[in-house]
């Protein structure tokens, strides 16, 4: 299967629970009127250096260059960095799968798949230690439920400025990117022509460009695990 990604940037506000998407190439502007979140939006670590972080992404985006977006800015700490883009893209994630929520069932998924190749089963260590085959939905829901886990875990991502990141921070971080994707290959898989009906491509393409190259700038994912979209992957990274 092929995806096509529009060279148009775009960058999306929430206003009173809709989306507007704004695009760098002109004044053009799409509301999802319809759409809904998965789950709360999150807020990066409050006393951290979040906010001056989160104000410098939303001004990199804003210029529409998303490789200058990814960057470390001069100066900052790489684990702040890593915590609120963290965030971020956890959000972008719920937001898309929000949209879908209705045609992603267990009836039309009933295995979380990217495609015939791939299948995914869950396991958190936890209290699911051995893989389980589940459906998409309950799949994605197990890892929303995870990754809240590991964001509202102190010991992980600090909420008091000064608190040092744990050792194994930068590991936790690349199991949620990981794991995130994963997302992302099914809707492209198996919902793509969906999200093209609601026209919601642009912002899908959009934001799996900006996950991407973050991923590539910090070595989040290893290649095989990004397989499945391989071919997209190639086209963003080449481009940029």
């Amino acid at each position: 299967m092929a995806f096509q990604i529009s060279q148009n940037l775009a960058v999306d506000i929430i206003i009173n629970n809709q989306t507007i998407i704004l695009y760098s190439s002109g004044i053009a502007i799409l509301v999802h009127k319809n759409q809904k979140t998965f789950r709360p939006k999150k807020s990066a670590p409050s006393g951290s250096k979040g906010a001056q972080l989160r104000r410098h992404i939303d001004a990199t985006l804003g210029s529409g260059n998303l490789r200058e977006a990814v960057r470390l800015p001069p100066g900052e700490d790489l684990n702040e960095w890593l915590a609120v883009n963290t965030v971020d893209f956890f959000n972008q994630v719920n937001l898309l799968y929000g949209t879908l929520t209705e045609f992603c069932t267990p009836e039309n998924c009933p295995t979380m798949t990217a495609g015939p190749k791939y299948e995914y089963r869950w396991a958190d260590g936890v209290q699911i230690k051995k893989p389980i085959e589940v459906s998409a939905p309950k799949y994605v829901e197990y890892l929303m439920d995870w990754i809240e886990v590991q964001l509202d875990d102190e010991s992980i991502f600090p909420q008091k400025l000064g608190t040092p990141f744990p050792p194994n921070f930068r590991e936790v971080v690349k199991t949620i990117f990981k794991r995130l994707f994963r997302v992302y290959a099914h809707i492209y898989h198996s919902h793509f022509q969906k999200i093209v009906s609601l026209k919601e491509e642009a912002h899908l393409n959009t934001c799996f460009k900006h996950f991407i190259l973050f991923t590539y700038e910090f070595g989040l994912i290893d290649k095989k695990e990004l397989a499945p979209l391989h071919e997209l992957i190639d086209s963003i990274i080449i481009s940029y």
